[in-house]
């Protein structure tokens, strides 16, 4: 029996993965290490309590004796190391949570991994470290770094520990970077659940700016087949970005998630730019194409339709988790920043 750790998988991208591994993978045992912050929710596998292959452990990377009495506890072979703060407008609010926990959590990681001399090591990022693109061109994987959030540049900050590690100690670890993802169990504070929960409740869909962002959209479920790809065959020291070959502004996301629902698009409110806001993303993933065999298998419009009637199936779900600290949250973030008719704010 194969030990693989995951780390983060009670968050959206991890929940979905150790899924799909346990699913691909039956001689493999799963020890799933999440702090449970508040995008962390053990409800999403209630289903696997008991599971013969699926052991879960609360723990804080940043805090390296807890790290290492998992390792303890655990024959930990491989590591798919997915735990970070990732939403950019909480960086900007709070920049030092997200070196904590993506910074030194991943060095400490990093450091017990390599002193139990695990076999593999992946390193999940994201496109955001590469920073913003101009109306043409993509990201490939020798793109130069140049993050312009709080959130990326801490990201950035824990590939190049990552590229270390590899380069200092021939540590057998591989970076992947992936796109926006979509999909069912997302928490409501990114733009597609997000839009999709205030819809759904008749209330106003904040839109940054002029909505012209352009964002590359990969279904969690290919990100998912991509990272298992990585895990067993990338190769240590290489970087395989992962995307779903799908441009798109945000404002034609928002505009199809109302067609969708059949809701009015007056509902869309027009809010100050983010700070620094990258204007478009884009995702050359011909190299994972090319060396792990992988590439995206489903359609945008297919995956939309099904994210929509996912949400609308857990209602419920989405107005616990927008209750209390994220409804704190919502109000910082939006309350004071909503246009009162549809037309962009001056």
């Amino acid at each position: 029996m194969t030990h693989v750790l995951i780390t983060g998988g009670a968050g959206f991208i991890g929940a979905n993965l150790v899924r799909r591994l346990l699913s691909a993978r039956p001689d493999w045992k799963l020890v799933n290490l999440d702090l449970l912050t508040y995008a962390g929710d053990l409800s999403w596998l209630a289903d696997l309590e008991g599971h013969p292959r699926h052991v879960f452990e609360r723990a804080d990377l940043a805090e390296r004796a807890q790290v290492d009495a998992v390792f303890e506890r655990h024959p930990i072979e491989l590591v798919a190391h997915l735990a970070a703060e990732s939403h950019v407008d909480r960086s900007i609010l709070e920049p030092a949570i997200f070196v904590r926990s993506n910074v030194l959590g991943t060095q400490n990681l990093l450091d017990v991994a390599r002193a139990r001399k695990v076999r593999r090591f992946l390193h999940v990022s994201t496109d955001e470290v590469y920073g913003t693109l101009g109306a043409t061109g993509k990201f490939s994987e020798s793109t130069p770094l140049a993050p312009n959030s709080p959130y990326s540049a801490s990201k950035a900050a824990s590939d190049l520990l990552v590229r270390a590690a590899f380069h200092t100690f021939g540590f057998p670890a591989v970076t992947s970077r992936c796109s926006n993802n979509y999909g069912p169990r997302q928490f409501p504070e990114k733009l597609i659940p997000l839009m999709i929960a205030n819809a759904l409740a008749d209330q106003p869909l904040p839109v940054y700016g002029d909505g012209q962002q352009v964002r590359d959209w990969i279904h969690v479920d290919d990100h998912c087949d991509g990272l298992l790809a990585a895990l067993e065959r990338g190769r240590p020291g290489e970087v395989y970005n992962f995307g779903g070959e799908c441009e798109l502004p945000n404002l034609t996301v928002v505009r199809t998630l109302l067609r969708i629902l059949g809701k009015d698009e007056r509902l869309i409110r027009y809010v100050a730019d983010r700070p620094g806001h990258d204007r478009r993303y884009a995702i050359d993933c011909e190299k994972a194409k090319a060396e792990l065999g992988w590439r995206p298998q489903r359609r945008f419009d297919e995956g939309l339709a099904a994210t929509v009637d996912w949400y609308r199936a857990h209602q419920e779900w989405v107005a616990r988790i927008r209750s209390g600290a994220y409804r704190d949250y919502y109000d910082r973030q939006y309350g004071g920043r909503l246009s009162p008719g549809g037309g962009a704010p001056r």
